[in-house]
């Protein structure tokens, strides 16, 4: 880390390798056509969240600041995230006894 509480051009370097490198097994996860959809898609936004992470804590230097800002900044787009996937699995069931009770 540099003087001025900045990180070096090698955590740059770093993450930005680490950013290629999770971009390129999202890319493998859809052209190898991993199934079932759900695992897709939860793996898919998984690794959305890492490389959203990582520019969060390295560019956007909040792995220097305090918990409490990290707290206030991260939790809410993890809680939402938790909320849809909750959300989709509510929808499919009520889908299927959809389908059950009214034959659609």
């Amino acid at each position: 880390m540099s003087e001025a509480g900045h990180p070096s051009l090698k955590a740059y370097y770093t993450v930005w390798i680490l950013l290629f490198v999770l971009s390129v097994v999202s890319y493998g996860v859809d052209f190898f056509g991993v199934h079932p959809e759900p695992l897709k898609w939860s793996v898919l936004v998984m690794l959305a969240l890492a490389k959203a992470g990582l520019i969060m804590a390295v560019f956007m230097h909040l792995k220097y600041e305090r918990l409490s800002l990290i707290y206030t900044l991260a939790l809410p787009p993890i809680l939402i995230a938790f909320i849809v996937i909750f959300g989709m699995g509510e929808g499919q069931f009520v889908a299927e006894m959809r389908r059950t009770a009214f034959g659609w």
